[in-house]
């Protein structure tokens, strides 16, 4: 496995997205109807097949696709690589121009701004075996566009070390016990803070979790659904711990900030994804994985998470789509899938592939499968940057103290009705 570790990239997923993603579909998108699902037969893939893939996937895969070549000799699959930066230009004026390779791999938070150029998947690919959270992804209206790839959900670190010394020997499993950790970490094991909340660009993305166990949802049909009582009682509880002064509302969101104030025990529990194994490992090194451990993430009616990573989707101008659809087919196997974690660290988006060895072996990633369980992606909507944004705007007003959470989730209620759910 490769130091950067764990979905490094998978975490800059929702970022990228919010930060290159303009407000509806992508300019170039194609309008016209998706083109028919192809029929799959059992035959061996031909001809040539292009395919784009970005950060350590787009490195891994020229030597990992070798496997597929030789399983098919009649075919030669081409891989570019293509920073994040420059992806989501690239696509656009791909598809602009007609010129998008036969496959690519594409972000959870990218589905809507492309799906009118991407091909159903075929009925031949079943996609039941894999977690829910990350097969409503792939949902472009009221069809599959893609095939589940990868994912990422987000689960609870806490400082054992710290934890022990505050009285606790087990992680937290509901809100009010999450809540007296933090303030036993801080009033009894030395901490700062209790625990990092989200705040900055994604905060409201980031605090979905709490909503989510409180049962909220974001959208219902047609319309968004961030001014309920669930809603409210979710970012309520997020507000408390600045209230309480268990999180810092002036929290540092620069890079490596999390890593280093979780190393140091200043701030001795945060809710992120997998990636942050592999920094806390070059920031602490390899004995601070004694220090801390994961959990599920602490439920009020339930533990709920965020579902990311990527899809894999076939293009409707590919020219060899046939082909492209047996590549994503082998792709998302899942011994394969297992295979592709060794080679790079993605979590599996096929639920089987958790048993595999290469996977299973890990016993620090039980805590992920677990989660992924039950975690949710936010809705496959061109509009949702712009909604998510607004959200941020309305936990930094409430962070700071200065609105109420009832008058910030009607303004951010009135600013996602004036958007709409596209």
């Amino acid at each position: 496995m490769k130091s950067r570790t764990a979905l490094a990239g998978i975490a800059a997923l929702a970022a990228i997205g919010l930060a290159l993603t303009g407000c509806g579909r992508a300019d170039g998108g194609s309008s016209a109807p998706a083109a028919s699902a192809v029929q799959l037969d059992d035959a061996p893939a031909t001809g040539t097949i292009t395919m784009w893939a970005m950060g350590a996937e787009g490195e891994a895969l020229p030597d990992f696709v070798k496997a597929f070549e030789k399983a098919n000799p009649g075919v030669t699959v081409k891989v570019t690589a293509i920073p994040w930066d420059a992806a989501h230009n690239k696509i656009q004026t791909a598809i602009a121009g007609g010129n998008t390779p036969d496959i690519a791999m594409m972000g959870t938070t990218w589905m809507a701004d492309f799906g009118d150029a991407f091909g159903s998947v075929p009925s031949e690919i079943d996609t039941s075996g894999f977690f829910d959270g990350a097969v409503s992804s792939t949902k472009v209206g009221d069809r599959a566009a893609g095939i589940p790839w990868y994912v990422d959900t987000r689960v609870l670190y806490y400082r054992t070390d710290i934890a022990a010394k505050a009285g606790w020997t087990a992680a937290p499993k509901s809100w009010d016990e999450l809540q007296q950790m933090a303030a036993d970490m801080q009033s009894k094991g030395g901490a700062k803070w209790g625990i990092r909340m989200p705040a900055g660009n994604d905060s409201f993305q980031g605090a979905l979790w709490m909503p989510w166990s409180a049962g909220a949802e974001i959208s219902a049909g047609k319309k968004w659904t961030l001014d309920t009582p669930e809603m409210a009682k979710g970012i309520e509880y997020y507000k408390s711990f600045f209230d309480k002064k268990l999180s810092d509302p002036n929290v540092d969101t620069s890079a490596g900030a999390v890593e280093s104030e979780f190393v140091a025990g200043t701030t001795p529990m945060v809710v992120e994804g997998p990636f942050l194994r592999g920094q806390l490992a070059s920031v602490g090194g390899a004995d601070f994985a004694n220090k801390y451990a994961t959990a599920v993430l602490p439920a009020d009616k339930g533990s709920v998470s965020f579902s990311g990573g990527a899809n894999l989707v076939v293009f409707n101008g590919s020219k060899n789509a046939a082909s492209a659809w047996k590549l994503a087919r082998w792709l998302s196997q899942p011994e394969v899938q297992a295979e592709f974690y060794t080679a790079t660290g993605d979590l599996p988006a096929a639920k089987a592939a958790w048993d595999e060895k290469a996977v299973s072996a890990d016993a620090s990633l039980t805590t992920f499968g677990t989660q992924l369980e039950t975690a949710k992606a936010p809705p496959v909507s061109t509009s949702w940057v712009q909604v998510a944004a607004k959200g941020d705007q309305a936990l930094e007003s409430i962070r700071r103290g200065g609105t109420s959470v009832a008058d910030a989730l009607k303004t951010l209620q009135s600013d996602a009705d004036t958007i709409g759910l596209k």
